[in-house]
């Protein structure tokens, strides 16, 4: 019987309520702060606060710790890296642990062509850089992006972006060239295709398309899978009129769907693949790989100070050997059960309106009414705050629609936990609702 999840001061409790004070007080007021968890350490899939209190961890900082808290390999690997040197500079030097990570990136990358690697400090910056390398190549300004995405908060990131208006709101002007088309939602059809051929004839011709940035699951949009139709379409798109096709995985990647990228679990493969989140446990690391073809731009084009931090590149590294040795297995494995239990859930509550995902990469979209679909979505934030009153982190995306994205390294006795909570928080919703 594992000794979580154990509340015992109701949180937020005293000493988590001064740091809210203070943060409140001196941080920006931009960051959201989902609901008043304060964290002092992790250990595995749980998270202690700064009162004691130890919660079963299904958020994971937004799909980040994927080998969990504080992985003994994880920490052993950043303590050595950090005992020989801190920094030194990628973009004009060398370093082994850089080239290392490179090569295994390269090697694992979807598809069978040679890759190359740019690594960065985060997503977002991934995505700038694809951005340039994009136009670089192809030599053409126009791009295509998703409703629905989510790829960053840096300028060009934001002006792919289309789940939430407050992400672009007063940064304008964005990024010019970006036409954004409706995302493939089983649970929601829509004539996307006919959306495609209506743009190409009306406002932009195929050859003049830079690029097509799609996430290969969405999601910040609401964990949606999308048929393979759609990939392979976007596919034969950019093999016919000599675009890129540029999965953006930084959430997907490195095990989280089961598969070390999502792109596999489709089998089709992108020319270039964005990732980050997962790579380095929680380190700020995240990577270009692209076909050696297309990564094309020239010396002193693209650097960066920090990314591929010697420390980084030791955590992405270990965390690689981790999720390749045992813990993408582990995630479909688990995952099937996890899906099975939210499935039984499903035909409990009326307002679950769909159950999706791939590995531990899961949705749970609710609704008012299961006929017309209609979004709860007021009820997301009830839900993440039920949940964190007995333990459980759970974090939205979309507009009506909890992710699931524990550690890869969670076990079924976790996911029994998880769902009784899940269960206990619905029928108290439902209940003070009634």
């Amino acid at each position: 019987m594992k000794n979580y999840p154990s509340i015992i001061v109701t949180p937020p409790g005293p000493r988590a309520l001064a740091v809210i004070e203070k943060d409140r007080a001196y941080a920006s007021p931009s960051y959201i702060k989902e609901y008043p968890l304060v964290v002092e350490r992790g250990e595995g899939a749980t998270v202690v606060d700064v009162d004691g209190n130890r919660f079963l961890d299904f958020m994971t900082g937004i799909a980040v710790a994927s080998t969990g808290h504080a992985h003994p390999k994880v920490v052993a690997a950043i303590k050595n890296a950090a005992e020989k040197f801190l920094h030194i500079c990628a973009t004009d030097f060398y370093y082994p642990g850089f080239a290392d990570l490179c090569e295994r990136l390269a090697k694992i990358g979807p598809g069978s062509d040679v890759k190359r690697v740019f690594l960065t400090n985060s997503g977002a910056e991934a995505v700038e850089g694809a951005i340039k390398l994009a136009r670089s190549h192809t030599r053409r300004a126009n791009l295509i992006a998703f409703e629905g995405a989510f790829h960053g908060r840096t300028m060009g990131a934001i002006s792919l972006n289309s789940s939430k208006a407050k992400y672009r709101r007063h940064f304008g002007p964005l990024l010019s060239g970006v036409h954004h088309l409706p995302y493939a939602n089983p649970y929601r059809p829509c004539d996307w295709k006919g959306a495609a051929e209506e743009l190409f004839l009306q406002r932009v011709a195929p050859d003049e398309i830079a690029a097509v940035f799609i996430e290969p699951v969405l999601g910040e949009g609401g964990y949606v899978i999308p048929p393979r139709e759609f990939l392979e379409y976007w596919r034969a798109f950019c093999d016919e009129h000599g675009a890129l096709l540029i999965f953006d995985e930084v959430q997907s990647g490195i095990g989280r769907t089961g598969e070390l990228f999502a792109s596999n679990a489709f089998g089709v493969v992108p020319d270039v693949t964005l990732v980050a989140k997962g790579l380095a446990s929680g380190m700020p690391i995240g990577a270009i790989i692209a076909k050696e073809s297309v990564m094309s731009w020239e010396q002193g084009s693209h650097g960066s100070t920090f990314a591929g931090n010697p420390v980084c590149c030791a955590a992405a590294l270990a965390t690689l050997d981790l999720v390749e040795g045992e813990l993408a297995k582990n995630a479909t494995r688990v995952g099937e059960v996890l899906m099975g239990g939210l499935l039984e859930l499903k035909k409990k509550h009326e307002i679950i309106g769909d159950v999706r995902g791939l590995g531990l990469m899961i949705g749970i979209e609710f609704v008012r009414d299961r006929a017309t679909k209609a979004p709860y979505a007021e009820l997301v934030p009830q839900l993440e705050l039920e949940a964190f009153r007995r333990g459980l982190l759970l974090l939205g995306c979309g507009r009506s629609t909890i992710r699931l994205a524990p550690p890869l390294i969670i076990d079924e006795e976790d996911v029994a936990i998880a769902l009784r909570i899940l269960d206990e928080s619905l029928e108290a919703i439902t209940l003070a609702v009634a």
